[in-house]
């Protein structure tokens, strides 16, 4: 216990850096801001929850007492609570029988529904902030395009030319769905190089998933369905439905990942074909429209199921 307190602290410490260096306005500190949640997921899935949440606490608690209140809050809600879930949830675990001898094994928590729940709690995350702007749909508008045209030295007054005002309109309908979708990559990116640490570390007991067999749950795409729909409201319902819906997007988006990998085992080109998908999407970011569409193909046809009966049995890689 002494130990899962001990590091606990230490991750708290560390998150607390990590996160504080916002505040001195460098682009290398965004960088870290962003991986601010990545010791608390480490304590999470190396040592315990316990110890993430003391870590959540420990950072919040230091942050609240340099910074102010302000801090504490955004911290809790925005990094602490997140990470410390999505490590316990990555590490729960029930017995199950299996084999023709019916020999005890475990079940994790399976890898798609950690997926759902990043993209979830990232829309919490953006739906949390939105009544610092404002409680109906149209005071919310007014209140970003305020803060963002003094965080870009934009003028919207009377003397602002009308592109100016175009700018800050686009800015004020694109922000709440991009930040949600920030938010859930953030979020699965600390989770895999926090895994990745412990596993190389020799203390993550959980086996590493198959990531190319993840699955979501049937719900999920109803799910996405009525968001898209609600998201045409002019209200701040339908602000809020945006925000789902791109982190929902997104998710399918890291399915359509895995459904990428599946679908190209055993073709020679494999490399260059990952290796191209992943580097537009980072340079670009509009080829995740396709793995969304690939992940949705694949939620209704079973595409995977498909080729690989086309296939035939091959080992897994």
């Amino acid at each position: 216990m002494m130990q899962i307190g001990l590091i606990g602290i230490g991750a708290g410490a560390a998150a607390a850096l990590l996160f504080a260096s916002v505040t001195s306005g460098s682009w290398l500190s965004v960088i870290l801001f962003y991986l601010a949640p990545m010791p608390i997921m480490i304590a999470g899935l190396g040592w315990s929850h316990w110890s993430a949440l003391i870590a959540g606490v420990v950072a919040a608690a230091a942050l609240g007492s340099i910074f102010g209140i302000s801090f504490f809050f955004a911290f809790l809600a925005g990094a602490g609570i997140p990470a410390w879930w999505l490590g316990y949830l990555a590490m729960l675990a029930r017995p199950v029988t299996a084999g023709p001898a019916n020999e005890p094994a475990l079940e994790w928590y399976p890898p798609g529904r950690l997926v759902i729940w990043a993209a979830a709690l990232a829309a919490l995350i953006v739906v949390f902030a939105i009544p610092n702007f404002g409680l109906d749909a149209e005071s919310f508008r007014n209140g970003l395009s305020t803060t963002m045209s003094r965080m870009l030295a934009i003028d919207i007054g009377p003397d602002g030319t009308p592109a100016t005002k175009r700018l800050i309109e686009l800015l004020v309908v694109v922000i709440p769905p991009a930040a949600a979708v920030l938010a859930t990559v953030t979020s699965l990116v600390n989770l895999y190089l926090a895994a990745r640490v412990v596993r190389f570390s020799g203390r993550l007991t959980r086996p590493w998933p198959q990531l190319s067999a993840m699955t979501f749950p049937p719900t999920t795409a109803a799910a996405l369905a009525i968001a898209v729909v609600l998201s045409f409201l002019d209200s701040i319902v339908g602000i809020v439905a945006g925000v789902l819906s791109a982190s929902l997007f997104m998710a399918y988006g890291v399915l359509g990942f895995a459904v990428l990998h599946a679908i190209t085992r055993g073709i020679n080109s494999r490399p260059f074909l990952l290796g191209g998908a992943y580097a537009a999407t980072v340079v670009f970011g509009w080829p995740v429209l396709a793995l969304c569409g690939l992940g949705l193909i694949d939620t209704m046809i079973d595409l995977r199921g498909r080729v690989a009966r086309r296939r035939g049995p091959r080992a897994p890689t």
